[in-house]
């Protein structure tokens, strides 16, 4: 739920619990008010009766003996109020005013302003000259409160209920417009989290949000300054990680070729003139150029993984060929690799055609040597709009838990990500149904 939504909720139920406590109020208040009335009525009707000429039984001696007047009490009640009239031993008379307008109330009001929460009634003595005469005792009808109580509630609560829902559109309204910078921040975070370049947030008129704003400036310029660090380092990592396989591919060349060439040299000379009678003399020899040549086959295997083709003149698909080529030969009865290159001139860097082409070498032995596949498919091309991207993709069925890959210990999949990170590209190991597909996406800027 959004904050305008939310502070128009709570402006919602404070407002109803504000209603709660008028209509409490106003029950309150309409029982004080009934109980005055009664009070007043009572005071009226005594003062009336103790003025009359004639009082029955119980006035004075010269005066004679007659019926009160009702008429006269009768209109000295308030609406809704009721009056019992004891004049000595005469029958008591009840009275009630007249209520018929106003209104029948619901049960629900009529059982909280029952006779018994009423209170009991008001009672005022009828005093003649010091001579005490009777009683007249008033007290609020029920039903009549409870209609009185129910026009004064129905009027609270109507009023009440619309300063609530007004408070709450406006409330919602006037949040919203406070908070609208708080959209603007969020875009701009995503811009940010998602590589954007953008500019600097503006000044926002809430010094809160201003502050804010201020402070995802700093931070999105600390982050930027950090993640170009962070990416000129790794392209120097990548650099340094290719010149020491180049060394090494030269000095094992230079070095441990030669040496190589000369066992084999000396192996097959001792071959040659060993006496008739030491057979056993040639065969060590053979023995040793055995071992000689294979040791050469481990390494132009050992070279080919170190060395990198000339990018400038074949590019990166004859690189790539070559790759799948030299694999062929060497697995010769195993796994069949298939390959298809879209187009050419991908317009990439040699630094980004080196790590595309060691990406290549990665993905292609993981998927040889930790799985059974009978056959691999790699796929190179351009792909989003006006070919901007380069995508490599290596899918196999040799089995395998593409999550349980994504976690695997071992620096394959670590050096893949650095090289990624170093151009600004991505990686995802996802399910085939048979295998893994790794997917692998290189902007051409890289």
């Amino acid at each position: 739920m959004s904050l305008p939504a939310h502070l128009a909720l709570r402006l919602l139920i404070v407002t109803l619990l504000c209603l709660a406590g008028a209509v409490a109020w106003t029950l309150w208040d309409a029982r004080s008010a009934l109980r005055g009335e009664a009070a007043v009525s009572a005071e009226r009707i005594a003062a009336a009766l103790a003025r009359q000429p004639g009082l029955g039984s119980v006035g004075p001696a010269a005066l004679p003996v007659g019926e009160p007047q009702a008429e006269p009490t009768i209109l000295m009640l308030l609406p809704g109020i009721c009056a019992e009239i004891r004049l000595g031993s005469e029958v008591p008379r009840r009275l009630c005013g007249d209520w018929d307008g106003l209104g029948t109330a619901p049960a629900w009001l009529a059982a909280v302003l029952s006779a018994s929460a009423l209170g009991d009634p008001v009672v005022h003595e009828i005093v003649y000259r010091g001579r005490r005469l009777g009683t007249v005792a008033a007290w609020p009808d029920s039903s009549a409160a409870a209609g009185r109580a129910w026009r004064q509630v129905r009027f609270a609560s109507g009023l009440a209920l619309s300063l609530a829902g007004a408070t709450a559109i406006l409330g919602w309204f006037a949040a919203a417009g406070l908070v609208a910078p708080a959209g603007r921040i969020v875009r701009h975070l995503d811009g940010f989290e998602a590589g954007a370049s953008r500019p600097p947030l503006p000044r926002f008129g809430a010094a809160e949000f201003d502050r804010i704003a201020t402070a995802f400036d700093a931070l999105a310029g600390r982050l930027a300054r950090t993640e170009s660090e962070r990416t000129a380092l790794m392209q120097r990592l990548v650099q340094v990680q290719e010149e020491e396989r180049q060394s090494l591919a030269r000095d094992l060349h230079d070095a441990f070729g030669q040496c190589l060439a000369a066992a084999g040299a000396l192996a097959a000379a001792i071959e040659a003139g060993a006496p008739t009678d030491r057979a056993d003399l040639r065969a060590d020899a053979r023995g040793i150029e055995a071992v000689v040549a294979s040791m050469r086959e481990s390494l132009r295997g050992a070279l080919a993984q170190l060395e990198l083709p000339d990018f400038a003149g074949i590019g990166l698909g004859d690189g790539i060929r070559g790759l799948v080529s030299d694999w062929r030969a060497r697995l010769r009865t195993g796994p069949s690799l298939h390959l298809d290159v879209e187009g050419d001139g991908w317009d990439l860097s040699d630094e980004a055609s080196a790590s595309l082409y060691r990406i290549t070498q990665e993905l292609l032995t993981n998927a040889l040597r930790h799985g059974r596949p009978s056959h691999v498919f790699l796929r190179l091309r351009r792909t989003g709009a006006g070919g901007r991207t380069v995508t490599l993709t290596v899918d196999d069925d040799g089995g395998g838990d593409a999550a349980r890959a994504a976690h695997a210990s071992g620096r394959g999949l670590p050096g893949i990500r650095a090289r990624l990170a170093a151009l600004g590209g991505q990686l995802s190991l996802t399910g085939n149904g048979s295998g893994i597909r790794a997917c692998v996406t290189v902007p051409v800027h890289g």
